[in-house]
């Protein structure tokens, strides 16, 4: 049984060299992270390996890196801060093999995490993410847990017996919530075209933002969708309260909710605790296409950050500078491609206020590029888009060749910038 211990003596179990694993995004292990600054003076080259963190901690500051140093599955404002100040590096990953990935380049010797109070069992659940939580425990030499009142429980594959743990922590913090972001009017008609295109009973996926919140909004009036999604969000709940997601035409999970993670407002994390309807499942199970497409019907939806005419899609990073991550981007477009009936969808505002780095102005320049940025990653392989969606219109690049795509993304393009694109597709060998 897991013996009790406090944040100190969790942190005697720090050594030189050692790799510690942490939870993701809303449970991620407050009180030892952030104390794990306070043993800098004595250890060297302790590596954090992290996901989408939600705080600010100490020992990912400059001042720390020679004893500290993150790695990260997946950017966050935090985690770029921590990257401008040499101490983060991103690992590259298909987000439903990231588990698998990471534990066989490293295991944990220490993996900490947050979870909910023990039931009469014994149980305990890793709550809001199994993105790679429980794979790292059953792979990782020490295993410590933050117990919490205020974590939610819940279902699917998240539970964990106290015998299998090592350490557990008494905690009482508040989680970190993300604020809803409220739909501009170019999300609001992107998320309508989108939605035009959603029937009753299709099964969806939506991830974080003003474009999918204006999709979720759209929603409203369909009836018996089903949610197969990495993300749970403040909209899929809202469509799940007013008795548009239902789930009684999935072939898989039939009636439930199924997601990896969860992250939104406290509404949210009220609303999964201890609810049936909503299951937490291994990454590496939900996100695997060929699970996603076991649904037929499955719709993807995700937002890129720049597009080329050929069809590719840099999303996580501007230039060479990561930003975010690839995420499960590919991972759900492919699944829900896969699936009978599914279809998968790219949505961008066609413009950026960028600023000008010899004037130091912001101007507007197209998303919708001839080729993207030097150094950017190519998080969707232009073999993989089919409908790429701006405030200008929907085209489906789906079995189009290199002259026919370059020709219809133009046509979603601002205005002001066509003629330029079509110039420069010309030169590029695009159009002939």
């Amino acid at each position: 049984m897991a013996e009790f211990i406090n944040v100190e003596q969790a942190l005697e179990l720090v050594k030189s060299g050692c790799h510690i694993i942490a939870s993701m995004g809303a449970v991620e292990p407050q009180d030892f992270l952030s104390s794990l600054h306070s043993v800098a003076d004595r250890v060297k080259d302790v590596t954090i390996t992290n996901c989408l963190p939600l705080l600010s901690y100490k020992y990912s500051q400059s001042e720390y890196r020679g004893s500290f140093f993150c790695e990260s599955l997946f950017y966050s404002p935090v985690m770029r801060k921590a990257h401008e100040m040499g101490n983060a590096s991103y690992i590259p990953n298909h987000l439903h093999q990231c588990g698998v990935k990471r534990n066989f380049y490293r295991n944990a010797d220490i993996y900490v995490g947050a979870a909910s109070l023990p039931d009469k069992h014994g149980y305990v659940s890793l709550s809001l993410s199994n993105i790679y939580e429980k794979r790292s425990i059953e792979n990782a030499s020490i295993v410590i847990l933050e117990i919490n009142p205020n974590v939610p429980r819940t279902f699917g594959d998240v539970e964990i017996n106290l015998s299998d743990v090592d350490y557990v922590i008494r905690s009482d913090y508040e989680l970190p919530t993300l604020p809803f972001v409220e739909c501009t009017d170019k999300d609001m008609i992107i998320g309508r075209m989108i939605a035009e295109r959603i029937d009753d009973g299709d099964c969806i996926q939506l991830g974080i933002g003003g474009i999918p919140n204006a999709v979720a909004k759209s929603l409203m009036d369909k009836k018996d969708l089903g949610v197969h999604t990495e993300m749970l969000t403040t909209g899929i709940m809202d469509l799940a309260k007013a008795g548009v997601v239902t789930g009684k035409h999935k072939q898989i999970h039939k009636d439930r909710i199924v997601t990896s993670f969860i992250m939104g407002n406290k509404e949210l994390y009220d609303f999964v605790d201890d609810n049936p309807s909503v299951r937490v499942f291994d990454c590496n199970y939900v996100n695997d296409p060929d699970v996603i497409a076991r649904n037929d019907n499955q719709v993807s939806i995700n937002t890129t950050m720049e597009v080329d005419l050929t069809g590719q899609c840099c999303s996580e990073a501007i230039g060479s500078v990561q930003y975010s991550g690839t995420g499960g981007q590919a991972d759900t477009v492919i699944g829900a491609q896969k699936s009978r009936g599914g279809r998968s969808f790219i949505a961008l505002y066609s413009t950026a206020n960028v600023r000008n780095a010899e004037t130091g102005e912001r101007e507007e320049t197209s998303k919708i590029v001839g080729c993207l940025k030097a150094g950017a990653a190519v998080s969707l392989s232009r073999n993989d888009v089919e409908y790429v969606v701006t405030e200008y219109g929907t085209v489906c690049l789906k079995g189009a060749s290199i002259r026919e795509r370059a020709k219809m993304l133009i046509s979603v393009a601002h205005p002001k910038f066509r003629e330029e694109l079509t110039a420069e597709a010309y030169k590029l060998g695009l159009l002939t």
